[in-house]
């Protein structure tokens, strides 16, 4: 509800469905894959460009996040339970990436920041994503 009502508010309605999806994939990992905090931030880009970013407390950066926009994720298997959701990022995505945050005081990681962004002049996700199935 919170992406629906700021997507609306800022007039980025086109970009609604792919940044909803997206969205909802990152905090999953964000909830299943790490203990600790974690932040959400949707920002409006201008040119109906969105950017969302997400950080959480693990430092580790997974694929596609950890390579840069045109850089294609192996598929996984049909029979895996799961590793499908970030691929949709490379599908739907117009550009993403990811940093680690440094080390807390016990030189652990202190997490990381994911983000990617949609919208604007030539955009991927313009796409439709019922017309993959998804």
């Amino acid at each position: 509800m919170t992406v629906r009502a700021a997507l609306d508010g800022h007039g980025l309605r086109e970009v609604l469905d792919v940044v909803m999806l997206l969205t909802s994939e990152l905090v999953t990992n964000a909830y299943r894959h790490t203990k600790g905090p974690a932040s959400l931030r949707l920002t409006a880009s201008g040119g109906g460009r969105s950017r969302v970013g997400m950080c959480d407390s693990s430092p580790y950066i997974p694929a596609p996040f950890d390579q840069s926009p045109g850089s294609r994720v192996a598929p996984v298997p049909a029979d895996a339970g799961g590793g499908r959701g970030l691929l949709l990022v490379q599908e739907y995505a117009d550009s993403w990436g990811g940093w680690a945050l440094g080390d807390d005081l016990l030189g652990r990681g202190a997490g990381k920041l994911l983000w990617f962004e949609v919208g604007g002049d030539g955009a991927v996700a313009r796409r439709s994503i019922a017309a993959v199935g998804v």
